[in-house]
């Protein structure tokens, strides 16, 4: 047997000894375009209100959160997911303010779309936690429990409104069985087939949320697990996988993203359309207390988990820091 050199011949730290060699064998590789920026804007303020468990987040006015989709355009980031907080007298059980042409977030597309056109893609939060008095995702029945079809007609009404406003995406996220056919067959009764559809495929009830029930002004008493996913399931997650896109979903999420890796991996293995990975407010949290503690280099473990979730197969991510990130990698070029 020929020997070739000394112990040990496989050496592959040789690809690792400097930034230029790392560069240019990395296999995972960060762009401006597969970042996607939520966004709050609240009804009746004047001012931007700071989230303050979601430090440099806030709940936008519609002169500021236009401003902010300047800014993600001009950072290269590839979208806008936009989400209404009504005034709290405007909540009631339908979620009526959620339907209301002249709601604030039908206010927020019109307001984005002036000013950035199709420049950044325009989505829409479909839902109706933000604007039910009792916080749920859905109607309720008279015994209390969440009323799956009875939902579906709201949210038949929620996707044209948000359509006819002018957005290019809506974001089913209630997990109500049947959700993707219904709007999608709502969409196109008013010629509207053009506007696409991001499925909240496998979206788990989970502790991360916490946050954002700040960012929304959410009224929820209780929890969401009769309609949220079993954090202990994954097999499930894929039927919830085949059933949308059966229903005609266009493009698939998996949320929150850093907590369901495995799962986001697999959802990215099993289909052909773009897959994308809410990196939730819990997980922003985290990071900002910490490193707010000096137990983190933020900047680094912002990018090692955005990283992480794109090497498990997200195609785009939501994230808040969106804009930040797409100028950091924009400066670094």
């Amino acid at each position: 047997m020929t020997v070739y050199g000394s112990f040990p011949g496989a050496r592959p730290r040789r690809l690792r000894v400097n930034p230029a060699m790392r560069r240019m064998v990395a296999e995972t590789r960060l762009h401006a375009a597969d970042l996607i920026l939520p966004a709050f804007v609240r009804e009746g303020i004047s001012e931007p209100v700071p989230i303050q468990a979601m430090p440099g987040v806030v709940q936008h006015t519609r002169d500021t959160l236009r401003k902010a989709a300047v800014e993600a355009r001009e950072a290269g980031v590839a979208g806008i997911m936009l989400f209404g907080v009504p005034e709290d007298e405007k909540k009631d059980g339908l979620g009526t303010a959620g339907t209301d042409p002249d709601g604030i977030l039908q206010v927020a597309i019109r307001d984005v779309k002036a000013e950035v056109g199709d420049e950044l893609v325009i989505m829409s939060d479909l839902c109706l936690d933000e604007y039910t008095d009792h916080g749920h995702c859905g109607v309720l029945a008279a015994d209390g429990r969440v009323d799956n079809d009875a939902t579906l007609e709201r949210y038949a009404e929620m996707a044209q409104v948000q359509a006819d406003a002018g957005v290019h995406v809506v974001g089913p996220s209630g997990m109500m069985d049947g959700q993707i056919g219904v709007v999608r067959d709502a969409l196109d009764s008013i010629g509207k087939e053009d506007v696409s559809i991001l499925a909240y495929t496998a979206k788990y009830s989970s502790a991360f949320y916490g946050p954002f029930r700040e960012a929304v002004g959410s009224s929820l008493q209780g929890d969401r697990k009769t309609y949220q996913q079993d954090p202990a399931n994954v097999r499930e997650s894929l039927r919830e996988l085949s059933l949308d896109l059966e229903e005609g979903a266009d493009m698939v999420m998996v949320k929150p993203a850093g907590p369901y890796l495995d799962v986001l991996a697999k959802v990215a293995e099993s289909v052909d359309v773009p897959v994308a990975a809410y990196q939730i407010s819990g997980e922003y949290a985290m990071v900002e207390a910490a490193a707010e503690k000096g137990w983190i280099d933020r900047e680094k473990a912002i990018a090692e988990t955005l990283l992480g979730i794109k090497r498990a197969g997200a195609s785009m991510i939501l994230t808040y820091w969106a804009t930040e990130v797409a100028q950091g990698l924009r400066a670094a070029r």
